[in-house]
């Protein structure tokens, strides 16, 4: 699993919890309640919604997921999702979010 620089974090998302969170998930324990924001694995789709409790199966391919952000539950995940879709748009007139992540953000940071 890669992890974005700068993750997109939900309002009960805090630094020290995601911090907490990825530890978790590189590790395969277990975290409830919690989203991760993906780049998508179907190129139809602009992001992926994956319960955290999904990532802990063994069957699961996390290698090839790539994180952009962490929310603890559906509705904080989907915010999450708007603010990205809309700060894309925003900045591109666009919404191909991983260019816009991989080439226009990272020139601001």
């Amino acid at each position: 699993m890669k992890w974005y620089e700068n993750l997109y974090l939900g309002e009960s998302v805090t630094e020290k919890k995601a911090n907490r969170i990825k530890w978790k998930l590189n590790h395969n324990a277990g975290v409830l309640s919690y989203y991760v924001i993906a780049f998508p694995s179907n190129p139809d789709n602009l992001l992926d919604l994956i319960p955290t409790k999904e990532l802990k199966q063994k069957g699961y391919p996390k290698k090839d997921i790539c994180v952009i952000g962490l929310a603890k539950g559906y509705e904080e995940a989907v915010e999450v999702v708007q603010q990205i879709v809309s700060e894309t748009y925003q900045n591109t007139k666009d919404v191909n979010i991983r260019k816009y992540l991989k080439e226009y953000r990272r020139k601001d940071e």
